[in-house]
């Protein structure tokens, strides 16, 4: 599964671990055809690493990690 997704940087808060970002739209692509999926997934979730979306997109979508491919859109 492949998919694209853009990023919202989350406001530091006082006594946070480190710094967070927000889904801001999630696309899945199958060949040569793209459908934004972004309503599957919590876009308020405050990830801390690409790895971590990543391991949440496998789990999600029942995939083993290595069957999910993940890119960072402007």
């Amino acid at each position: 599964m492949h998919f694209n997704y853009t990023a919202r940087r989350n406001r530091r808060h006082p006594g946070a671990e480190a710094a967070t970002f927000r889904i801001g739209k999630l696309w899945h692509r199958e060949g040569d055809q793209t459908r934004e999926v972004s309503h599957l997934v919590d876009r308020t979730y405050g990830y801390h690493s690409q790895r971590e979306l990543h391991w949440h997109l496998a789990e999600r979508f029942e995939r083993p990690v290595a069957d999910i491919r993940l890119d960072k859109v402007a």
